[in-house]
């Protein structure tokens, strides 16, 4: 009888610790240098691999995170916005010197309107609701504003008030294309023959 086999195998080794297969993590053996050969799984669970201890200051922001009301996070946000608005508005970009600072580092240097250049000049004329001319200085800020400003919207509801707009679902391939036109844009602005000489700014 001693020679009777279990149909389910051979039993996995006993612990060489503790003589048995369920060992507390801290005491289960390590796999060999060159790893467990193909087809062959560890007899005992494999422990996972150790999460470091978060340092200080991430422990501080989360602490932080979690004490805040649920508003704080879209609040700052908000004034975020508000503080580009309030600077578009009161440094008034479209009477500003090219050089007045702050400005781009690449027009200033080369002369070339970056993939940016009159973004804060469209914002202005928006504000002033001048839709002409604001497309007329960043026409893809100006066509992708609305979407941003409900996106924005919808979050911060959520966040703050449990709000639950329809969501406004963008794909990988919407992004895709919209990142490849802004690109088009960028290059064809800065080209010296008419119709594109208009949309240099």
């Amino acid at each position: 009888m001693s020679d009777v086999k279990s149909v389910d195998g051979p039993a996995p080794p006993p612990h060489p610790q503790t003589g048995g297969v369920d060992a507390p993590p801290q005491q289960w053996p390590t796999a060999p240098a060159d790893g467990w050969p193909a087809g062959q799984v560890p007899p005992y669970p494999v422990p996972p691999y150790p999460v470091p201890e978060p340092d200080r200051l991430t422990r501080f922001v989360v602490r932080l995170y979690e004490r805040s009301p649920r508003w704080a996070v879209p609040l700052a946000a908000l004034g975020c916005v508000a503080a580009g608005i309030g600077y578009a508005l009161l440094s008034d970009p479209t009477r500003s010197a090219p050089d007045a600072a702050p400005t781009c580092l690449l027009k200033l240097t080369t002369g070339l309107d970056c993939p940016g250049c009159g973004g804060t000049r469209a914002l202005w004329y928006v504000l002033h609701a001048d839709l002409p001319a604001a497309a007329r200085h960043h026409f893809l800020f100006v066509f992708a504003l609305p979407f941003l400003a409900y996106l924005f919207v919808a979050w911060a509801g959520r966040q703050a008030f449990g709000w639950r707009l329809p969501e406004l679902r963008i794909s990988s391939r919407v992004i895709g294309v919209f990142l490849a036109a802004w690109l088009a844009f960028s290059v064809l602005r800065n080209l010296p023959w008419a119709p594109f000489t208009s949309l240099y700014v």
